[in-house]
């Protein structure tokens, strides 16, 4: 009977996806029958059929495929910096405690500051480029990277440590064979939570400081008062951001090797 309890609740194959596409199928149903019997306004909350002939417009076009490509490019690129920046100096703050306390105080009040709020300063910095975005999206993915990996490293199960030392492993081994392994759920966290918030934050950047990208589909389709067309942009955003944050959970699972006696495999 404990075997049993022990063991993962969870769906595989058609029945997984049926589980999690149901509800927003029924809602697609109801909205569908809604605008049907004209209980919406028509201009406020488009019909589905009508988003799906804007969608496939832009799709034939390639107006659609060129933003995601550029919304992409942007996020890929900032979200790789502050990953190479962040996982570095959280390991070197685990081993300095000297730099942890020099900087704690600069990094809290930097991270108390939304990056969107710095947009008028970063247009100013860097004007209207690539730069301004990319600054916006290192800003947003930095700390949540840092942060967790660092108290990953932190909360490390001394028993591991005392191993470590028994053995006297060198530096590398050490870092390779007991740190990382022993932190990476709480490091798989951070860059899940990492990707959402620059995902987040550099649409945000392209309402105000781009002229491409699907941030920018959706405030130039309502200047033109195309609902429609903000929709698509606004369902492609959550979308791509579902399936990134579904492509990370999968490599969690094949790169964590789970006890099922800790509550790391929890994060994921």
């Amino acid at each position: 009977m404990k075997e049993k309890q022990n063991e993962p609740q969870g769906c595989s194959g058609i029945f997984c996806f049926l589980n999690y596409a149901a509800l927003p199928c029924l809602l697609i149903v109801l909205w569908a029958v809604l605008s049907a019997l004209n209980a919406v306004n028509s201009y406020l909350v488009p019909s589905p059929a009508r988003i799906w002939s804007a969608a496939l417009r832009l799709i034939v076009s390639g107006e659609l495929g060129g933003h995601i490509a550029i919304s992409l490019a942007r996020v890929l690129g900032g979200y790789g910096i502050s990953v190479v920046c962040a996982l570095p100096l959280a390991l070197l703050f685990h081993e300095n405690l000297f730099l942890r306390r020099l900087f704690h105080g600069l990094f809290e009040m930097i991270r108390a500051v939304p990056p969107l709020a710095l947009i008028p300063l970063l247009i100013l910095w860097f004007g209207l480029g690539e730069s301004s975005n990319l600054a916006v999206i290192v800003l947003a993915a930095f700390f949540p990277v840092f942060l967790n990996a660092e108290n990953g490293f932190d909360s490390m199960d001394s028993r591991w440590l005392e191993l470590s030392r028994s053995l006297e492993l060198s530096f590398p081994r050490h870092l390779f064979s007991v740190l990382i392994p022993a932190s990476l759920p709480q490091i798989i966290t951070g860059l899940r939570l990492g990707f959402g918030y620059a995902w987040r934050a550099l649409l945000g950047a392209e309402l105000f400081a781009s002229a491409s990208g699907l941030g920018y589909l959706i405030t130039d389709s309502q200047a033109m008062a195309r609902v429609d067309r903000v929709f698509v942009g606004i369902i492609t955003i959550g979308l791509l951001g579902t399936a990134f944050d579904a492509l990370l959970r999968f490599a969690a699972r094949k790169l964590i090797t789970y006890d099922p006696q800790k509550t790391g495999r929890e994060a994921v």
